[in-house]
């Protein structure tokens, strides 16, 4: 029993030699990166389940995005978590891109509102000429609706 033991601990070993053999020094680094900040998120936390983080969150979002390997070293979330967050964070952005810039009527120019004073005062002036000013007849048309 024991001895099968030790056989399984020296193959495993001699797979992981083999297997840091066959990949490159950039990925063996990122696997390494990914394993301390597990780490660091379980050792923060010390006898009790670690606290995940925002930056945390955000450090498995963007390491699914740039790593293909990524779901080999998790190991303190699922996968399907980390798709999850990466997910929600999508929603959140496109909300947040998407939200109402400004509410209620949009604004109008001074020009225009000095042009709608302009003809609403030759339709007064108009009126109380008796109408003898038919040319800004129209105004009243236009203003009415």
């Amino acid at each position: 029993m024991i001895l099968t033991g030790l056989m399984l601990r020296l193959v495993l070993l001699l797979f992981g030699s083999v297997r840091a053999a066959l990949h490159s020094r950039a990925d063996l680094v990122i696997e390494n990166l990914a394993l301390r900040q597990q780490l660091a998120v379980l050792v923060a936390h010390s006898g009790r389940r670690g606290r995940i983080t925002g930056a945390d969150r955000l450090f498995w979002v963007t390491l699914r995005r740039v790593w293909a390997r990524w779901t080999d070293v998790l190991v303190f979330v699922k996968p399907e978590t980390v798709i999850r967050w990466h997910r929600a964070g999508f929603r959140k952005y496109w909300t947040w891109v998407s939200r109402r810039q400004h509410t209620g009527r949009p604004s109008v120019s001074a020009g225009l509102r000095e042009l709608i004073l302009r003809m609403a005062s030759a339709v007064v002036a108009s009126r109380r000429l008796g109408g003898l000013h038919h040319r800004y007849n129209w105004a009243v048309e236009r203003l009415a609706g």
